[in-house]
C-alpha cells in the first residue's frame, strides 16, 4: 500500500499543481449532476464524477460505538496523528456521537473541539456524554447540509472520519470550512480506501487518493500527506496556504 500510495502521489502531485493556485474565494463550482437511477445508498447525485452517499442515520449510533471500532480505525493513533497544540480550536464535523471528539479534547486542555453534526439527536449524545465525562471543552453545533456553521478564521484544524463522502453539497461545506479555516490550518480526512477492494464496506461509502485530492484542490488546499497506518482507511492531510 505504501508503494500505491507512493505511485499516487507522483500522478496527483500534476492535478494538485495545476489547482492549487485557487482560493476559496475565487473556486469555481464544478456543479452537480443528477441520475434517478441511484445506486444502493446513493442519493443520485454527482459531484465531480462521484455519487454522493447517503447519511447514517442517527439510528446507527450504536454501530459508531462498537468495541471493535478501536481495532479497525484506531481512533488514538488517529489523534495523536494530528499532532494538536494544547489551545488548538477543533472542528469534528459529522461528529455523530462525539467519538474522536472527546479524544481530540483531551489533547486540547486550552483550546476546544466544536462538533458539529446536522442530527439533533447525535448531538443530544453528545451532550450526554460531556456531562459524563466532565470534559467541557466541547462545544455542539447543529449544521445544516450545506453549511456547518463555523465562524470565519476560527479552527486550526479539522477532522472529518467517514464523513465527506456523504455531504450531499460537498462543495458549499468546503467552501465554508475552508474560510473557518486560518491561515495555516490544516485539514484530516479519513475515508475507507476505494483502491482496495477487500475493504469491507459499499463502494459509495470509499474514496479514492485521486478522488480526494481532485476534490481539496478545488479550493487551493495543499495536499502535505496521505498516511497509511490504518487497516482499511486513508489519512488524507491537507492544509491551508498561510497567505
Amino acid at each position: 500500500m505504501k508503494r500505491l500510495i507512493a505511485r499516487q502521489m507522483g500522478m496527483f502531485a500534476l492535478i494538485a499543481a495545476g489547482l492549487l493556485a485557487a482560493s476559496a474565494q475565487s473556486a469555481e463550482h464544478p456543479g452537480y449532476e443528477h441520475d434517478p437511477g441511484r445506486s444502493q445508498g446513493g442519493i443520485g447525485k454527482f459531484y465531480m464524477g462521484r455519487e454522493i452517499s447517503g447519511v447514517m442515520g442517527h439510528q446507527g449510533a450504536g454501530w459508531l460505538e462498537r468495541t471493535q471500532r478501536t481495532h479497525e480505525e484506531m481512533p488514538d493513533e488517529v489523534v495523536a496523528n494530528m499532532n494538536l497544540e494544547p489551545d488548538d480550536v477543533v472542528a469534528d464535523i459529522g461528529a455523530g456521537t462525539g467519538y474522536f471528539s472527546f479524544r481530540m479534547a483531551q489533547q486540547v486542555p486550552q483550546g476546544k473541539v466544536i462538533a458539529v453534526d446536522i442530527q439533533p439527536e447525535m448531538l443530544a449524545i453528545i451532550e450526554q456524554r460531556k456531562a459524563e465525562t466532565g470534559l467541557d471543552n466541547v462545544e455542539m453545533v447543529l449544521g445544516e447540509v450545506d453549511n456547518p456553521r463555523l465562524e470565519p478564521n476560527s479552527v486550526d484544524a479539522v477532522l472529518l472520519v467517514d464523513a465527506y463522502h456523504e455531504f450531499s453539497h460537498p462543495f458549499e461545506m468546503m467552501q465554508v470550512i475552508y474560510d473557518a479555516m486560518r491561515p495555516g490550518g490544516r485539514i484530516f480526512l479519513v475515508e475507507y480506501r476505494a483502491e482496495d477492494d477487500t475493504v469491507p464496506i459499499r463502494p459509495l461509502h470509499k474514496m479514492s487518493v485521486e478522488q480526494v485530492v481532485r476534490e481539496m484542490s478545488v479550493f487551493g488546499l495543499e495536499w502535505d500527506d496521505t498516511l497509511d497506518f490504518l487497516p482499511w482507511q486513508h489519512m488524507f492531510v491537507f492544509s491551508k496556504p498561510e497567505s
